[in-house]
């Protein structure tokens, strides 16, 4: 047990070292700005001052972004995922599979869970003991299911999903506008030390990296974003991407696409005063999703969701108990999909 607890403890320093790195690339390209070139290189004020103006608006937004990306909490499913006693016990005795997907099945139909495994299983974690909502997957990483996952990134050190999705968008929106900057106003001083018109001093081998760091991750990070937003646009996950939902019907990697200005909405919420900063303003809770193939009505899930165990006082799902005795309530539209029939779908805003 100890040598296992020493790996583990290694294991999460080490998954701290891409964060670290980025840090102390910030750090220093926050001093080769201000100090090298807006300090000692820049001859007048006022060129000094709009500079570190327009640099330092920018620069708050992406370091408040990043750090919000890395600090918000995966969330996982509530305890309305986790089995019910009694189904829990006949769960862990059976030894048939069929049987066991026969008792998921009975717990899922209450459930606003509409998507399954590729070969139609009720989709289940084994290492959380829950059945996984709509676009929750298990992160090895972090040992966790995670809401509406998208990909664990190593260079934030946590997984992005439905908690901090948004702040993961705001990030390289802001990274790749912070390389634009620098980029835009050191080119001039970059060309000056380069063409040897400015004297050769401290300050030039910091500008001409800085220029060429800002270049090449803007490159970097601008390729990201656009796959990003491009995934936004279609409401997709990266997971989602790469591998389709199955509905009833089959695969459908459009299946949660609403139209654009709804997929946005999604991410970024529906009042636009929110959606440059990194603050919560996305819509729905996590556990289900509005799809083009079955109409969930929103107030009947979430009343679902609250009577299964998320307080409806906070809003937050509450970590999965085992041995609850929780009895689930019926839905009857979740016998329409059963059956092979879809739904309209009807769009509705949810606040």
């Amino acid at each position: 047990m100890a040598p296992s607890h020493a790996l583990r403890c290694c294991k999460r320093a080490l998954n701290w070292i891409p964060v670290i790195f980025i840090n102390l690339v910030v750090g220093w390209s926050y001093y080769a700005y201000v100090v090298e070139l807006c300090v000692y290189t820049i001859p007048n004020n006022p060129e000094r001052i709009s500079y570190l103006v327009l640099f330092h608006i920018f620069f708050t937004m992406f370091i408040w972004s990043y750090w919000k990306t890395i600090w918000s909490k995966p969330e996982s499913p509530s305890k309305a995922f986790c089995l019910p006693r009694a189904e829990k016990e006949l769960f862990e005795r059976e030894e048939r599979a069929e049987t066991q997907q026969e008792i998921l099945k009975k717990v899922a139909k209450n459930l606003p869970v509409y998507t399954r495994t590729a070969g139609g299983a009720v989709r289940y974690c084994d290492h959380c003991q829950v059945i996984k909502p709509d676009r929750c997957h298990h992160c090895s990483t972090c040992e966790m299911c995670v809401l509406k996952m998208d990909h664990h990134c190593p260079w934030v050190n946590n997984c992005v999903g439905f908690s901090n999705y948004k702040y993961f968008v705001l990030f390289l929106t802001y990274a790749t506008l912070y390389c634009v900057v620098i980029c835009a106003t050191v080119i001039q001083y970059f060309l000056k030390f380069w063409t040897k018109v400015l004297p050769d001093t401290h300050a030039k081998f910091h500008v001409l990296f800085l220029f060429f760091v800002a270049a090449l991750f803007f490159v970097s990070v601008l390729s990201l974003l656009g796959y990003h937003l491009w995934l936004v646009g279609k409401n997709r996950t990266t997971i989602e991407a790469f591998r389709a939902p199955v509905f009833a019907n089959g695969p459908d990697k459009n299946g949660f696409s609403l139209g654009f200005k709804r997929n946005a909405a999604e991410v970024f919420g529906d009042q636009g005063k929110y959606w440059m900063f990194p603050v919560s303003s996305n819509l729905g809770d996590g556990h289900s999703f509005v799809t083009r193939l079955v109409h969930i009505d929103p107030e009947r899930a979430n009343g679902i969701l609250q009577q299964n165990g998320k307080s409806p006082a906070d809003g937050k799902p509450d970590p999965c108990v085992h041995g609850n005795n929780i009895q689930h309530t019926a839905d009857d539209s979740k016998g329409n999909i059963e059956g092979g029939q879809t739904d309209s779908v009807k769009v509705e805003n949810e606040q």
